[in-house]
């Protein structure tokens, strides 16, 4: 099984950006779709974005559609999410997940999702 470590969160206040790591362990990372999942205190988890193994079409939730941006970089086994023009209602726990190994397409549903990393905390100040 893929370990996944998040690190980037942070304290930002609005309008600034962030880079959020999930670092992960193995060296089958590259055959993994991965996405990053928020979730505030209150509120339902959301996926906010979402990547393929092969990292073709991105899917991004409306609600950071043209502010975050998913990469990856297989050779670094590690996924960003890169944050900009961040608002307080981003303030949530973010953490990454992987789906099943070589699965077509870029996953845009929570159940596809089977491992994730324990999530580092996003605060934007207003």
């Amino acid at each position: 099984q893929v370990q996944l470590v998040e690190s980037g969160g942070g304290l930002v206040q609005a309008g600034g950006s962030l880079r959020l790591s999930c670092a992960a362990s193995g060296r089958t990372f590259s055959t993994y779709p991965m996405g990053w999942f928020r979730q505030a205190p209150g509120k339902e988890r959301e996926l906010v974005a979402a990547i393929s193994w092969s990292r073709s079409s991105p899917y991004y939730a409306d609600s950071v559609k043209g502010r975050f941006t998913i990469t990856r970089d297989n050779a670094k086994s590690t996924v960003y999410l890169q944050m900009n023009s961040l608002k307080p209602e981003d303030t949530a726990v973010y953490y990454c997940a992987g789906g099943r190994q070589y699965a077509s397409g870029t996953l845009t549903l929570a159940g596809e999702y089977n491992f994730r990393g324990q999530g580092t905390q996003v605060t934007v100040s207003s």
